[in-house]
């Protein structure tokens, strides 16, 4: 099961450093905007085996609006990749919600 997480999860694991995202969008979409420490990992070239997995640290599937993101965790499920969650409203959710944005 894949578990979507809201705007507040995002931030509060941001914050705590214990969460790392993976944009899933394409290079660039990501290059124009994106949340504050994500990297990225396009889903048009994405490896769930490449998925970084850092200790300590939940890593959090996103894209523009939860769709993409929920395609990478059900490939990297899929895969045998442990990823449990996404970000369900995506960076759109983020954007408009006036979250600072990295370029």
């Amino acid at each position: 099961m894949i578990t979507d997480l809201a705007r507040d999860d995002i931030k509060s694991g941001l914050a705590a450093g214990t969460m790392l995202v993976v944009d899933v969008r394409e290079p660039h979409e990501y290059a124009a905007g994106h949340i504050p420490g994500a990297i990225n990992m396009p889903l048009s070239a994405f490896d769930p085996r490449r998925l970084p997995m850092d200790e300590g640290k939940r890593t959090v599937l996103s894209c523009a609006a939860g769709v993409r993101s929920m395609q990478a965790a059900m490939l990297a499920r899929s895969a045998g990749v442990a990823i449990d969650a996404h970000y369900r409203g995506g960076f759109k959710d983020w954007l408009m919600a006036g979250e600072p944005v990295e370029r």
